[in-house]
């Protein structure tokens, strides 16, 4: 899953759209009788296959999905509960771990369903809207931002892919000595064998950091022969960061459809002769890194 809890989709950070709007609160109460807003996973073209998708998807909370059009584009938008979804609202639901998983494992599916059926512009987490009115405004308001944006991803899609480095992986087997072992190592005190260990401990976590090092150099320069764009984002640290090893490199590129698979056959096996180095490559994924102008390959997303 990417998104805030994802280690795309990766994602969540994870990057996307536009930012969450501060919204004033609704003046009267809509459907169930809670006031409503409009929450956005996504924007596509008006003539796209969002209308027929929208119906086969399952909102926040449950809700139906429907599509917002003006003009030449079309939003997928689902009713959530205004108070849940105020400021204040949601900083107590992503102040709870149970809840903000939901929150990114839906809006993450929704895009996910929405970029299989056509290119879409993945929107921001918590990206809500007083109603479907506001939503047509910012359509219309944004619209040469968002076409311009849709044209650029039109048969792209994001691959991640992150680099670690495990200095307790277990290290090849040196080759035995010649002549057999030494019979002075078995003479060697307790305290002068620790410190010999502890040396070899720390040349081998040099060696596994100088190796993904090279590695992670490799992978970009692999990458990027076949990319069009990428963004480089923090490495995943704690719980976002999966499997074994320090994620030295997390980076995202948008490749095109039908280099995919040349994209991963190229990253394959760059780990061989490298212990304590571990390439992982995730997606495709709808391309939330790429989801707001571009500043020039290689732009940073610290956020």
């Amino acid at each position: 899953m990417r998104g805030a809890v994802h280690g795309h989709q990766e994602g969540a950070a994870e990057t996307a759209a536009s930012p969450r709007q501060p919204l004033p609160r609704p003046t009267g109460p809509v459907g169930s009788g809670r006031p409503r807003s409009s929450y956005v996973y996504a924007i596509g073209r008006a003539d796209s296959a969002l209308d027929a998708t929208a119906p086969r998807l399952t909102g926040l909370r449950s809700g139906r999905l429907r599509t917002v059009t003006a003009g030449r584009l079309t939003a997928l938008v689902s009713s959530v509960p205004a108070d849940d979804f105020s400021t204040e609202g949601m900083k107590a639901q992503l102040e709870n771990l149970t809840e903000l998983e939901e929150i990114a494992r839906t809006h993450h599916a929704v895009v996910e369903g929405a970029h299989r059926a056509g290119t879409v512009l993945p929107m921001r987490l918590a990206t809500v809207y007083l109603d479907d009115d506001r939503v047509r405004a910012v359509l219309r308001e944004r619209g040469a931002e968002f076409t311009a944006l849709l044209s650029r991803l039109e048969g792209h899609a994001e691959l991640g892919v992150k680099v670690y480095a495990d200095p307790h992986a277990p290290a090849a087997d040196p080759p035995p000595a010649a002549g057999g072992p030494d019979p002075a190592a078995s003479a060697v005190s307790p305290g002068r064998a620790y410190l010999q260990r502890r040396r070899a401990q720390r040349r081998t976590q040099r060696d596994a950091y100088r190796a993904a090092g090279a590695v992670a150099e490799e992978v970009r320069s692999r990458a990027t022969a076949l990319a069009r764009d990428l963004v480089v984002h923090r490495p995943q640290q704690g719980e976002l960061a999966s499997g074994a090893g320090e994620n030295i490199a997390n980076e995202a590129y948008l490749v095109p459809a039908d280099r995919i698979r040349e994209f991963h056959r190229a990253l394959a096996r760059l780990t061989d002769g490298a212990p304590g180095v571990r390439v992982e490559v995730t997606g495709p994924w709808a391309p939330y890194s790429f989801a707001t102008p571009p500043t020039g390959a290689g732009a940073r997303d610290d956020g």
